[in-house]
C-alpha cells in the first residue's frame, strides 16, 4: 500500500477521523483522547497506530504519558491529490452553467 492510500484509509474511519480532528486542536496525551471519545484505551490506542502508521500524527513521550500530535505534512497526499483534480472543475462547472442557461435555468 503507498503512502496516499494509507491515508485515505486511516482517515475512512469515522472514529480516527474524530481522533484526528481532536488532536489538530492541539496536542493531547492519549487519556485525554480515551476520556473525550468514551472508547476503550485499547481502541484509541489501534486508531492512533492507524493514523501514525500513515503519517498523520506523531507521539512524543513525557514520563509515562504519550502525548500525540498532528504531522504538518501528513496531509500531503490528500491536498496533492486534490489539487490534480481541482484543474478539472473550472471548466465542468463553466460547462454546466452553460447547460443550465439553456434549459432556462
Amino acid at each position: 500500500m503507498n503512502h496516499e492510500q494509507a491515508v485515505f484509509r486511516a482517515l475512512a474511519d469515522p472514529s480516527r477521523r474524530a481522533i484526528y480532528a481532536r488532536i489538530a486542536a492541539g496536542e493531547a496525551p492519549v487519556k485525554d483522547l480515551v476520556a473525550g471519545f468514551g472508547i476503550s484505551q485499547p481502541a484509541v490506542s489501534q486508531h492512533l497506530a492507524k493514523l501514525r502508521g500513515a503519517g498523520l500524527v506523531t507521539e512524543r513521550r513525557e514520563g509515562r504519558l504519550v502525548y500525540y500530535r498532528v504531522e504538518p505534512d501528513g496531509l500531503r497526499p490528500i491536498i496533492d491529490w486534490l489539487a490534480h483534480y481541482r484543474a478539472f472543475w473550472p471548466g465542468r462547472v463553466e460547462r454546466l452553467e452553460d447547460v443550465l442557461r439553456g434549459m432556462g435555468a
